[in-house]
This record gives C-alpha cells, sequence and structure tokens, in this order.
C-alpha cells in the first residue's frame, strides 16, 4: 500500500508538550498544511504568545517571534510594516487576546494592518492555572471563580469576533471550531481564506477557533469536547462575521 498520510513540511518533527485532549496541535497542523499547500513556507513569520502556545516556535520549521502577554500584533504590525512581503501570523489565547491584549488587537484590526491571527479561545486561562477569562462560560467554574462565573457581577463573555466585525475597516473575521472533524474541515478552509487574503493584500483577518481545555476545565478530553459543543457553540455562533467585499 502506499502512503496516504505525512507530516506538513511546515511541522518540526519534534514531541509536543501539550496536554491530553487539547486541541492546540490540531490548530497547528491546519496551520502547516494550508502553509505547505499555499507554498509560502520560505516567506512566513509566526508570532507566538504568552500562554500555553508559548513555545509554539519549536513545532514549525519557519522563522519565529515572542512577543510580550498580549502584544503580539504590535509586533506583526512593525513586522508586515517593515517587511510586507512576508506573510505574518499572530497565535494567541483568549486571556492573551481578548483580555491584556484587547486593544492591540481592536487598534490592529481598525488600521487594516495587513497580518492574520488565529485566535483559540477555550474559555479559560490555561498555562497560568485555569483562571477566568473574559470568554468564560456564565456559571462555569474556574479557578477563581469557584462557584461559577456571576454574569451580574463580570458580565458577559465578550464576542470577540462580533465585535471586531463592527468596524468600519475591511477585515475578515470568522469563528470556527476544533472540536470534530466537520467542524476541523471548515477551519481548515478559514486558515487558508484568511493567508490568501493576506497573500493578496486585501485586509486584516482574523480566525477564532473554539477549542477545549480538559486539564483546567477538569474533564476529560471526550468529556471536553461534548461540554464545548453543548456550552459554547449556542452562545459562540460559528461562521463568518464579516467577509470584505
Amino acid at each position: 500500500m502506499g502512503k496516504v498520510f505525512r507530516k506538513p513540511e511546515a511541522l518540526a518533527d519534534t514531541s509536543t508538550h501539550y496536554c491530553p485532549g487539547c486541541t492546540h496541535g490540531v490548530a497547528h497542523r491546519l496551520i502547516a498544511e494550508v502553509i505547505d499547500e499555499l507554498g509560502i513556507r520560505g516567506r512566513m513569520v509566526g508570532i507566538a504568545p504568552v500562554g500555553c502556545a508559548v513555545l509554539m516556535y519549536n513545532y514549525f520549521t519557519f522563522d519565529f517571534q515572542e512577543a510580550a502577554h498580549g502584544r503580539a500584533p504590535a509586533m506583526a504590525t512593525g513586522i508586515k510594516r517593515v517587511r510586507p512581503d512576508l506573510i505574518v501570523f499572530t497565535y494567541q489565547g483568549d486571556g492573551d487576546l481578548a483580555s491584556i491584549g484587547l486593544s492591540e488587537i481592536v487598534h490592529a484590526a481598525n488600521r487594516g494592518e495587513k497580518f492574520t491571527t488565529f485566535f483559540i479561545n477555550n474559555a479559560v486561562y490555561g498555562m497560568t492555572g485555569g483562571q477566568m477569562a473574559p470568554t468564560t462560560m456564565p456559571d462555569q467554574r474556574t479557578t477563581t471563580s469557584p462557584f461559577g462565573r456571576k454574569t451580574d457581577f463580570t458580565g458577559m463573555p465578550v464576542k470577540l469576533a462580533e465585535m471586531l466585525s463592527a468596524l468600519t475597516t475591511p477585515g475578515y473575521i470568522t469563528r470556527q471550531t476544533l472540536i470534530a472533524p466537520k467542524y476541523i474541515n471548515r477551519s481548515k478552509k478559514a486558515i487558508k481564506k484568511a493567508f490568501q487574503y493576506q497573500l493578496e493584500n486585501r485586509c486584516f483577518s482574523l480566525v477564532e477557533l473554539i477549542s477545549t481545555c480538559p486539564t483546567n476545565w477538569g474533564m476529560t478530553p471526550i468529556d471536553s469536547l461534548k461540554w464545548a459543543e453543548e456550552k459554547m457553540l449556542p452562545y459562540f455562533e460559528l461562521g463568518d462575521c464579516k467577509v470584505p467585499e
């Protein structure tokens, strides 16, 4: 039989540090596949966040930079403006992007910076201990909300994709998920579309990916997939929020 599977060239041959059931690895794989298919590995620069993906530069075979917490959009802006021939992306979690870095991403999108952002939304701070994040669901228990998130005190979860899509500046904003094969296929198409918009120098793009965190959710990987589909997807609706004309 012939080989039907192979590792993308954009992925390094190394073991992962992510927890069992974590969907960061799925996102990495999809990004690498798209980069190979588009033939742009030699032009790529990724910006790693502060969070569980802080070491993601170990998993790819192209250039990476490390940004301070929440500041990846600022670093991406500088790189892309100095070297517009490069294909630049940031990869950020909900704490990094929707909390400490919220102003960074809002203004980068409003300026129409021509880079791509991948937003991993697992509704909790992962690396730093499972604290409540801006996207934590109502009544969801975390280490800083042990009795569940009370929305009358902390507000509702932030819908970042909808927030950015309200900006007048053109952009490609979409929300997908990594919790089942049918969704993963759609996520890959969204990732490719985001990179294509950058290749065409058309607009800022953000792909939000609803993800899981079995460790900090206190669930098995299987239960976390079910919880994400039942609790997160009704609130964080999937689909394109904004597409440039």
